[in-house]
């Protein structure tokens, strides 16, 4: 693995928290182009034909836990600097509650950012935990979620009422593509209407995983694993065998089942909870091995890697530009395939926009932002090469 000259920054993990903000983007611009989904019962938007259908099974779920990974690693390389963590991870987390609110309640319903820092300071008051117990603890977090699905499973089998396919209110979705598209008025009436309980259905469905995933990266970032790629090297083939093996035809099984709304779903689910993070880590030593080779592609996606809660939330107002009243309200207007086309475009720019940034600043603006409350002083903000303590992309996506 590279470093940059003068600091501990791996290039490397900048490189998969910008795959990372790939994942997050697609995963989530459907529910911008569609509000009808936000308001929808156990619904997603995955049954609009073949675009719809790959993201479902090969995005879903798979990169809101690469971005909670990264967030436990980060949190070792803060303990690393020999800084006063506990004060310092409080503070943030606060801070990054208050953006999360803030960017809910205006942009993104599906915000994670709050969740993200309630379980920060879980992590915080672990963080004398070994390795070896927090990666226990996270395999136990994810049996745990994974035998409750189960056992709803076999529980929906005695309810006569039960594997029905859960239904759109269309009355409900027809409103909400109105609101979204009549203004900027209409939107905030939207948000506040669905973020509050959307916001408690995201730290239900995803806390325990994100939980766990942070209990890994912190494990992992203890052990080194991106500073010292030659200890695990000659594991990347069996990963990659066993991560797609299992992992893609439980994904297929996950996206056909979720029209479904019976109890093969739950199981689907269950078996999900385990076989995402196994496809998750074949993608990320995948693309770390392509990366090896073309340099050019991890250059190219650092920057925003770098900047990643500038990202997440950049995300969210171009998302907002282009279909709600704050823009063009192409909401619900659009084929999943020019969506998929929206979000290439979006990534791009904001890919543009991470470089020249960073050409001029040490930090991105919502991470110069969180680093000020922080350390309670005003930071250095050129583009002198140094190491950001490393929380500074406390971000997700809500659906990734």
């Amino acid at each position: 693995m590279t470093q940059q000259p003068g600091s501990r920054r791996v290039h490397e993990i900048d490189a998969v928290r910008g795959l990372a903000l790939a994942g997050i983007l697609v995963a989530n611009i459907g529910f911008f182009a569609d509000p009808r989904y936000a308001v929808s019962i156990g619904t997603m938007p995955i049954t609009d034909g073949p675009v719809a259908w790959l993201v479902s099974t090969l995005v879903l779920t798979k990169f809101y836990i690469l971005f909670s990974f990264l967030f436990g690693y980060s949190f070792t390389l803060m303990s690393r600097d020999g800084v006063s963590v506990k004060a310092r991870m409080a503070r943030r987390c606060l801070g990054l509650f208050a953006i999360g609110v803030a960017h809910g309640f205006l942009l993104w319903i599906g915000d994670i950012l709050t969740l993200y820092a309630a379980l920060g300071l879980i992590l915080l008051a672990m963080r004398g935990t070994s390795p070896r117990r927090a990666f226990a603890v996270g395999c136990w977090i994810i049996g745990v979620m994974s035998v409750l699905w189960l056992v709803l499973a076999g529980l929906s089998l005695l309810d006569p009422a039960g594997g029905t396919a859960p239904m759109v209110d269309a009355a409900a979705g027809a409103r909400a593509e109105e609101l979204v598209r009549s203004g900027p008025l209409g939107v905030l009436t939207f948000q506040a209407q669905t973020y509050p309980w959307l916001a408690a259905m995201v730290w239900i469905g995803q806390g325990p995983m994100a939980m766990a995933l942070f209990l890994f990266g912190m494990a992992a970032g203890r052990t080194r694993v991106f500073e010292n790629p030659e200890r695990w090297a000659h594991l990347v083939p069996r990963i990659q065998w066993v991560g797609f093996g299992a992992g893609l035809p439980a994904a297929g099984l996950f996206t056909w089942t979720q029209a479904q709304g019976d109890a093969l779903e739950l199981v689907s689910l269950a078996v999900n909870n385990v076989t995402s993070v196994l496809l998750t880590a074949a993608y990320v030593v995948t693309f770390l091995q392509v990366i090896r080779r073309v340099p050019a592609v991890g250059r190219a996606l650092a920057p925003a890697g770098r900047a990643a809660a500038s990202n997440y939330i950049g995300q969210s107002v171009l998302c907002c530009l282009v279909f709600t009243g704050y823009g063009l309200a192409l909401a619900g207007r659009l084929s999943p395939l020019a969506v998929l086309g929206v979000a290439v475009m979006i990534y791009a720019v904001l890919l543009a926009l991470s470089a020249w940034w960073l050409r001029g600043h040490r930090y991105g603006p919502v991470e110069y932002v969180l680093r000020w409350f922080t350390r309670w002083a005003r930071p250095r903000d050129d583009a002198a090469r140094s190491v950001d303590f490393a929380l500074r992309d406390g971000a997700g996506g809500s659906h990734g």
